[in-house]
């Protein structure tokens, strides 16, 4: 299977002489790069019963890593599985118009703060209103940059519950629809994203550069505002789940994707990329696009965020001071098992993973493994890896 990690060992070393990168893309790129290398080094194992040998090397772990998601996501979901309710739950989605991807992506630190800032108190407070629910939520926002060409689309999934804990400490139940109409939802969100955007252009803390300079006139920022506010912007409702043991599952499909899967590329050639893409405007059609290398790195580089930005976040009940006080009472409220915590060792989440026990030797099963550390930058030329 081609990966990223091809196209960026291919073609990599080149694009950083022509680009100027920030510091996270080129961590993320040499990370990549050296993604279970013998750069990154690991380990023998030796089988005593059968002499099979095998060397695996370490993962980068980088969260952009295609390679490296899978191990973390379930860490992840098993950590969430203790926070669920059994309620239903909703996946609302918000986005911007694109006439301001720009301007995000050249502040992203500082927009993206206020987008997920824009979205938890857009949620908040319609939920809090006894017109829609009159309740705190405990709901989770997660960030993703992309569409499914690649191109720069800023826009937050939140799983949300059907209820809310009450000012007097009574559990309410929302309507099997969601509770809060998009339009309302969108008009809301609107309103704030724009009045921090706004605050942010007084307080001189927005950069405009090349394309974006005429943005620096308060005349012209104006201008750009007035148009954004006079579209309605898009806010969507998924289908509630059937249960709340699908949440988990479904969230990390979200929580832990990074902007294009390796299984989605389909070719390297004369120095193009051809990568798979569903056409959500042509009734979700799975289609083919094939650029340019160098477009393909620079798709993918849009989407590393700012070094230690968290792009998963937790509101309302969810927050750390309301897990062990508001949320236990809900639990109670909403018959909810208390689950205990349990750690799962690398080793089961593996297994889980992948069906195999790597404790085992893959050629006859045995548990006689020695394991050694490797060091070296160059495999031994009789192993095989793993």
């Amino acid at each position: 299977m081609i990966e990223v990690q091809d196209i960026f060992q291919q073609y990599g070393t080149e694009y950083r002489e022509k680009h100027k990168l920030t510091l996270a893309q080129l961590k993320a790129m040499s990370a990549i790069e050296k993604c279970r290398t013998a750069q990154l080094g690991g380990h023998i194992d030796n089988c005593e019963s059968c002499g099979n040998t095998q060397i695996s090397y370490n993962p980068c772990r980088n969260r952009h890593c295609p390679k490296c998601q899978s191990l973390a996501k379930e860490r992840w979901i098993d950590n969430q599985k203790s926070n669920l309710l059994d309620v239903g739950y909703f996946h609302v989605v918000f986005s911007i118009p694109d006439t301001i991807n720009l301007i995000v992506y050249q502040n992203q630190k500082e927009l993206y703060t206020i987008l997920f800032k824009a979205v938890a108190e857009t949620l908040t407070e319609l939920a809090s209103d006894k017109k829609y629910l009159g309740a705190t939520l405990g709901f989770t926002s997660i960030l993703h940059t992309w569409g499914q060409n690649l191109m720069h689309h800023p826009h937050i999934h939140c799983i949300v519950p059907g209820g809310g804990l009450s000012s007097i400490g009574k559990w309410i139940n929302s309507r099997k629809k969601f509770f809060i109409p998009v339009k309302v939802l969108s008009r809301k969100f609107r309103g704030k994203f724009l009045y921090y955007l706004k605050q942010l252009y007084s307080q001189n803390k927005l950069e405009f550069h090349g394309s974006q300079q005429y943005l620096c006139n308060d005349n012209e920022f104006e201008n750009l505002l007035s148009s954004v506010y006079s579209k309605e912007w898009i806010v969507y409702c998924k289908p509630p789940f059937k249960e709340a043991a699908c949440v988990v599952e479904y969230l990390g499909r979200y929580t832990h994707r990074v902007a294009i899967s390796n299984n989605r590329i389909v070719n390297i050639e004369n120095g193009n990329v051809t990568f798979k893409w569903r056409d959500y405007k042509d009734s979700s059609k799975c289609k083919l696009m094939t650029v340019s290398a160098d477009e393909f790195i620079r798709r993918f580089l849009i989407h590393i965020l700012p070094s230690g930005f968290m792009k998963i976040r937790h509101y309302g009940l969810l927050g750390n001071r309301n897990k062990t006080t508001k949320l236990k009472l809900c639990k109670h409220l909403t018959n909810t098992p208390i689950l205990l915590k349990e750690k799962i060792s690398t080793l089961q989440l593996i297994q889980k993973i992948t069906g195999r026990d790597i404790s085992k030797c893959p050629r006859c099963g045995s548990d006689k493994l020695s394991r050694h550390t490797l060091f070296s930058k160059s495999p031994p030329t009789s192993l095989q890896t793993a």
